[in-house]
């Protein structure tokens, strides 16, 4: 249902306290829904993601009218943006606003700046692309990545200063024991691991590694699309150069003009003078879009905070008395879960290129309490998200239940920053070698 209709209620500012009580409590779970459209305004052409076999994904699924019932026939809906990809927008919008200051919470931070085979600063024999700096907030699998477990940390080993592969120190072994009734490793060194959710498949354990459900769930999706089929072409080469005039391609890249009949001579698209093309149409015409876009009566996006999964996670060994302690700990989590949100949608969302959708109506959760029962709904803002995060934190740390407040300084293994730098050069290879 959409809850168009829930703005016509008074709706009240989000606070902590009632917060708190909803995670202490028996409520369900935080939900938004809202209606956007493109940015140039109804009836816009957007462009959903492309999946395997340059498809998008379209849906049959039932709608429902403002008034809660269902329309009769099911509508042609293409995903816009999928529940990954929304989980990684808020995790950058958390990255964002860690590096401005406005939240504290902890990370990982792998620093690739100064690596290179002999020790010294890469220069650009050695290195295609500076990578700087990558945190648990970009990486893929949170605190079981890969890129974590491969690189090294500073740890004390009978007395004295020694590195140690990440999962083999004091903090990375923690991770082995992480389980639902034993969350506190998580909370301090990667809590949105326990948001976002997390498998530690690639450690120790291997399959039987811990697995942390999503907490916090969205997905943007057009409904009662159209799709077309037909490829366009763009923009028109002002010197109207030409394919029959040749030229040659060295591994250097600097090119020259062609003699006639010469051995290799390609044409000047090779390298990239020329007009964009009107791709060819394909001669059959098939299920997948093209690339073309898609034209959509309006986008909604819905997005649920689970206090059903926060209430499965437990806070053990802080000293503080069991009760206090996790409920301190999941109503920060349910905090940074709404910040997340908040700081990543509040404005619309820009999902990529010509898909910029707004929303119709601000944003605003409703809490599901009771069964059978109106859901209230609450508005919050990017600063009010910030502040109930602040507080919640504030909280937890009178509960002694305390996180890393500094970013946790990891360098990559050797062998992880030559895989990376060949990989880069890989990259170049295939990129010249489509053109």
């Amino acid at each position: 249902m959409s809850i168009n209709m829930s703005t016509a209620r008074e709706t009240k500012s989000l606070d902590f306290g009632i917060l708190k009580n909803a995670v202490a409590g028996n409520a369900a779970a935080f939900r938004c829904r809202r209606r956007l459209q493109p940015a140039g305004g109804a009836g816009d052409k957007v462009f959903p993601p492309t999946f395997a076999g340059a498809v998008y994904a379209v849906e049959q699924r039932r709608v429902f009218d403002e008034k809660g019932n269902p329309l009769p026939d099911p509508k042609t809906c293409v995903v816009l943006d999928t529940v990954q990809s929304q989980a990684n927008r808020m995790e950058q919008a958390l990255q964002e606003a860690l590096d401005a200051g406005r939240i504290t919470i902890p990370v990982l931070k792998v620093d690739f700046s100064a690596w290179s085979p002999t020790g010294t600063k890469p220069d650009s024999e050695k290195f295609i692309d500076d990578v700087g700096t990558v945190t648990s907030l970009q990486v893929p699998h949170r605190l079981a990545d890969a890129s974590l477990r491969d690189s090294e940390i500073e740890d004390e080993v009978d007395g004295r200063k020694v590195n140690l592969p990440f999962r083999k120190s004091s903090k990375g072994r923690l991770l082995n024991t992480a389980s639902q009734r034993n969350a506190t490793a998580l909370y301090q060194l990667c809590p949105t691991a326990l948001i976002f959710g997390m498998w530690d498949s690639t450690g120790p354990k291997g399959g039987l590694g811990a697995k942390f459900e999503r907490a916090t769930v969205s997905e943007v999706v057009g409904v009662g699309a159209t799709i077309d089929g037909l490829l366009r072409g763009v923009r028109r080469d002002p010197l109207e150069i030409r394919a029959a005039v040749k030229v040659l391609k060295p591994a250097d890249k600097n090119w020259s003009i062609a003699a006639a009949n010469a051995k290799g001579a390609v044409s000047p698209s090779e390298v990239n003078h020329s007009s964009v093309p009107f791709p060819k149409q394909r001669k059959e015409k098939s299920e997948d879009n093209l690339y073309s876009g898609a034209t959509i009566e309006y986008a909604e996006q819905v997005a649920t905070l689970s206090l059903i999964v926060l209430r499965r996670l437990c806070f053990p060994g802080n000293g503080a008395p069991r009760q206090e302690a996790d409920s301190a700990g999941r109503t920060v989590l349910a905090a940074l879960g709404l910040c997340a949100a908040t700081l990543a949608f509040e404005p619309g969302m820009a999902l990529r290129s010509r898909c910029l959708v707004w929303p119709e109506e601000p944003m605003f959760w409703e809490l599901l309490e009771k069964p059978g029962e109106p859901p209230r709904a609450f508005s919050i803002t990017a600063d009010g998200a910030v502040t109930l995060h602040k507080e919640a934190v504030a909280a937890a740390k009178s509960a002694k239940l305390e996180w890393e407040e500094n970013p946790i300084e990891l360098v990559p293994q050797p062998k992880l920053a030559e895989l990376g730098r060949l990989s880069q050069f890989e990259a170049s290879k295939e990129d010249n070698e489509a053109k």
